[in-house]
């Protein structure tokens, strides 16, 4: 497998990568989404190997929302998770942008694959204005160590309904709160990439 494969874009560290680090785009986006390029910058200066790459809908098309199945979003991310682990001796971490940090968690929650932290931005609890369609079911099984990284201002959230689905996780859990930010997590006054990059080496390294 390649990198092509994923339609995935390398940020390489200096020097030898302490590991990797997979994220992907939300419905509408791609792998060239502004905030996944400022994230994988800042954990390949870090000194991680990080990629982002786009989801087998995004791969088939280029725009539009996603199209086909829930199930083949999720192969891909394993196909992409298990990429990266013959990239690296180290750890691996996964997740991405709303939808696709949602589907990267049910691939965390199935426990197929290997994973060290789940790093979650703007996870989509439910549609806006029905906070009764709540996607949090598959919550408990994950293990993993997850970090939600989440703006206060979110449609698709809020902060409070954020704590009690992140109580039902079934690892250790942080949230990283941007202050103001919507589900763009744009913030004029938060350096979002620091903040979440800090935040999943810390739950890495808990105890």
């Amino acid at each position: 497998m390649t990198l092509d494969d994923i339609a995935g874009v390398a940020h390489e560290p200096d020097g030898t990568a302490n590991g990797a680090v997979m994220l992907t785009h939300g419905a509408g986006g791609s792998r060239d989404a502004p905030l996944l390029i400022r994230l994988c910058d800042e954990w390949a200066r870090r000194g991680w190997l990080a990629i982002r790459y786009n989801l087998p809908y995004r791969r088939r098309r280029p725009k539009g929302p996603p199209s086909g199945s829930a199930a083949t979003d999720q192969a891909g991310i394993v196909e992409a998770i298990e990429f990266a682990h013959t990239l690296t001796d180290g750890p691996v971490l996964a997740g991405g942008h709303s939808y696709g940090g949602r589907m990267t968690s049910m691939v965390a929650a199935a426990g197929s694959v290997e994973l060290a932290v789940l790093t979650l931005f703007s996870y989509p609890l439910h549609p806006p204005g029905k906070p009764e369609r709540a996607r949090t079911e598959h919550l408990p099984d994950i293990a993993v160590p997850t970090v939600f990284t989440h703006g206060t201002a979110d449609p698709f959230g809020s902060i409070d309904e954020l704590r009690a689905a992140a109580s039902l996780v079934g690892g250790p859990a942080e949230i990283v709160e941007i202050t103001g930010a919507r589900h763009d997590l744009g913030s004029k006054t938060l350096d979002v990439p620091t903040l979440a990059v800090d935040a999943a080496l810390r739950v890495m390294h808990s105890p």
